[in-house]
């Protein structure tokens, strides 16, 4: 093998790019990774965005997959230091007589919860992946276009989560608090209900509840950043933040191996005519999923909470019921947006005292929109948190609003607000991007961003299949 096959260029730091890089390293291979923006990690940042000693994540803030994450958990991020951090509970959702259905870390504390028959059906359902969770996730987040390891398993999953949301929730649900709970898990899809998959990730984080928790990192998702750079240059490799790769041709050895944490529109740009006619018409055809409006804030005190249970929990779903919810996605999806959008909030430094100065609290909080939606938010959403947690608005110090265009301004992946690297549709289910998933047609030219199977989510499994994909590759 010559020195220029060797060398591996990856394009990107988030925390996909960071995986390859960090697979390529110890396959021994010399590694340099580039990121455009000044600070690695892409999705996963944490930064002062509001006032100074208010530390906000700029991207994902709650990190059931990470915890999950079969190659996180074969690399020692411990040793260099990240720390997770639980809440006593893993989630809340408020409704509107005052109390919250509480989702327990504890499978059989939850089932007691939801009641009698809902909490056996919400047992039923996440159970088996629960119990054999490490074999789960080990086929879940692999590649699409394999036979899984545990058949029998995967084809018990399938059956509950190719159902369209409305479809399970109906068959298995009788009460409304267990509904609405469901349907704040489902929305994670970013899909209508009414489409194939949009139980899929419901399921698969509602069992990471109780098998492995919701956790943060002590510090902010920085620290997932900081502990994989870390361990890069450990065995060799280095980071170049601040360094926007616009073509492939600026690469100072523009044919070694390259692997590229990027979605399909900036690979076409970068990699220009080495593109195969086919392939580049595979990307064309990509589509970008919906969009989020983001608010970071600054607060003087906790988000007072109608229901105090809410306090328990890091992460807490508002949206009132299954139906409002439904319809909230099915807005989105349809190029429009509900007047009571269903929001996703993270209050981290309840648990977390590094985030904030001594008495304040800083908190996190999106809403689905249409891709590329310039529609601002801020009053709906503002509107949405006082409904559960009247006087929000008098605990507010500071904010900063993110249209999609600011977020995609602040990391290219995040096209028109996507922050799933492409819609999960069926078709983007089994061909993401394109048929080789993570080969491109051209020699030595990969794509291992969230545009390649499994899909979004800080777990870093696209990146590593992505390299396994190049080593069988290269040793061919």
């Amino acid at each position: 093998m010559t020195e220029q096959m060797q060398r591996v260029h990856v394009i990107g730091s988030g925390p996909n790019g960071m995986a390859a890089a960090i697979t390529m390293a110890r396959a021994g291979r010399k590694v340099d990774v580039y990121e455009a923006e000044a600070q690695a990690g892409g999705g996963a940042r944490t930064m002062e965005l509001t006032l100074p000693g208010f530390l906000h994540d700029f991207g994902s803030a709650v990190h059931p997959m990470a915890a999950s994450s079969p190659v996180f958990q074969s690399l020692p991020l411990e040793r260099h230091g990240l720390r997770w951090i639980h809440g006593s509970a893993p989630l809340a959702h408020p409704l509107d007589d005052g109390s919250a259905v509480i989702l327990e870390r504890d499978l059989n504390d939850a089932e007691a919860a939801l009641g009698h028959d809902d909490g056996r059906a919400w047992r039923k359902m996440v159970e088996p992946l629960v119990k054999r969770w490490r074999e789960f996730t080990s086929d879940a987040l692999g590649p699409v276009a394999r036979i899984p390891r545990h058949p029998l398993l995967m084809a018990r999953f399938g059956i509950f989560a190719f159902q369209p949301a409305q479809t399970l929730e109906r068959s298995m649900f009788a009460g409304e608090r267990a509904s609405a709970l469901f349907a704040g898990l489902a929305a994670h899809s970013f899909l209508s209900f009414d489409e194939p998959l949009s139980s899929a990730v419901g399921l698969v984080i509602g069992a990471a509840a109780h098998a492995v928790g919701w956790p943060i990192p002590q510090g902010g998702s920085q620290a997932i950043t900081d502990a994989l750079v870390a361990h890069l240059r450990e065995l060799g490799g280095e980071v170049h933040p601040g360094r926007r790769i616009a073509a492939l041709d600026e690469l100072d050895a523009p044919d070694a191996l390259t692997l590229c944490d990027v979605t399909p529109r900036q690979l076409m740009a970068m990699a220009g005519n080495r593109l195969k006619h086919g392939y580049r018409r595979s990307l064309n055809r990509f589509r970008y999923g919906p969009g989020v409006f983001k608010i970071d804030y600054a607060l003087a005190q906790p988000i007072p909470w109608r229901a105090p249970e809410c306090s328990r929990a890091i992460s807490v779903h508002l949206g009132g019921t299954m139906e409002e919810i439904a319809q909230s996605e099915f807005a989105v999806n349809h190029g429009s947006v509900a007047e009571r959008p269903f929001l996703i909030v993270a209050q981290p430094s309840l648990f977390d005292r590094t985030r904030a100065p001594e008495g304040k609290h800083v908190a996190w909080v999106y809403c689905h929109v249409p891709n590329g939606s310039d529609m601002d938010m801020t009053s709906r959403i503002e509107t949405q948190l006082e409904r559960f947690a009247p006087g929000f608005r008098d605990c507010v110090m500071a904010r900063r609003v993110w249209s999609p265009a600011g977020l995609e301004s602040m990391d290219a992946n995040l096209v028109g607000g996507d922050i799933n690297g492409g819609e999960l549709s069926l078709r983007q289910f089994f061909f993401r991007p394109a048929l080789g998933n993570y080969a491109t047609g051209t020699r030595n030219l990969y794509l291992c961003s969230s545009s390649t199977p499994p899909g979004g989510g800080v777990h870093g499994m696209c990146g590593y299949h992505a390299a396994r994909r190049v080593l069988r590759d290269s040793a061919g």
